[in-house]
């Protein structure tokens, strides 16, 4: 099974949010609800079928059938799905569905971003400053700092839209946890669960530019004991990716793999070079939403 919104144990975590009262439950609910009645929906027009599988019967074909109508429930449901989710959160939610901003059908796997950058040259240039100012506070080197930046929006062409549809500024994919009270920007994500790639709904956090971006991501370096072997690396941007891996600052297994990727590909070291040239880009505020 690939996709979360089929997997029962998430009821659990549903259950802790909704006794917090998080009106953002009400939506993975629908959603889970809406990918297990298509399922069963599924399941019951193979049951009804008269006639023999083309490859026979065995519990093997059956296993593999049951997991294809999960992935396809799950598709089926993701986007604008058929509707069931929407009309649940309408019917359940009152004052909450409205506190969740805009409905799902806005945040399927296949998103769609703000694209404030048309090319890599164009996004290292606006994150370059705040990448240097931000390796000076936590001893890092500014190019394993814009690399995970890279990472994380492919050179900014995969950044999240905030509630509102506009950019969230979130270039280090960091969640909004119980602790973060500003703006969020939901969307469908991949996490590793003992190895095994799962899609889930989660809430990450929104800023107003890059430079605040850049704040929260050194204070939550600086400040979580759990990263206390990631600060201070320095030039060893080696050690700065295996460190992030170990601190568990993502489920991916091959995370420290793919940034020292893209640290050492011809793309960071092309626009390095265009960057380190003697004219020099001053830090302003960051692109701004208001800018847009």
């Amino acid at each position: 099974m690939t996709a979360a919104i089929t997997d029962f144990n998430q009821y659990t975590g549903m259950r802790a949010a909704a006794e917090r009262n998080d009106p953002a439950v009400l939506r993975d609910v629908a959603s889970q609800f809406e990918a297990l009645f298509v399922q069963q929906m599924l399941k019951g027009m193979r049951d009804a079928s008269l006639g023999d599988p083309l490859l026979g019967n065995s519990d093997q074909l059956d296993m593999y059938q049951e997991m294809m109508d999960q992935q396809l429930a799950v598709e089926m449901s993701s986007g604008k799905g058929i509707g069931l989710a929407d009309m649940l959160v309408r019917q359940l939610g009152g004052d909450a569905a409205a506190k969740i901003g805009p409905p799902d059908r806005d945040f399927p796997i296949r998103v769609q971003e703000v694209n404030n950058w048309p090319d890599p040259e164009s996004f290292a240039r606006e994150v370059w400053p705040h990448a240097q100012r931000a390796g000076r506070q936590i001893g890092v080197a500014p190019e394993a700092i814009l690399a995970q930046a890279a990472l994380e929006t492919g050179w900014g062409k995969h950044v999240m839209p905030d509630m509102r549809g506009g950019n969230s500024f979130n270039l280090f994919g960091i969640k909004a946890g119980l602790s973060w009270h500003g703006d969020t920007a939901m969307r469908r994500t991949i996490e590793f669960e003992d190895g095994v790639p799962q899609y889930q709904h989660a809430s990450f956090r929104a800023y107003g530019d890059i430079a605040s971006t850049m704040d929260d991501y050194t204070s939550l370096l600086a400040d979580n004991p759990r990263y206390e072997s990631v600060v201070g690396r320095g030039n060893d941007t080696d050690g700065f990716a295996d460190a992030l891996q170990q601190s568990g600052y993502a489920t991916d297994p091959a995370y420290a793999r793919k940034l020292k990727n893209v640290i050492e590909s011809p793309t960071m070291q092309r626009v390095l070079s265009g960057l380190k040239k003697p004219a020099s880009t001053p830090i302003a505020n960051g692109l701004s939403a208001q800018s847009q």
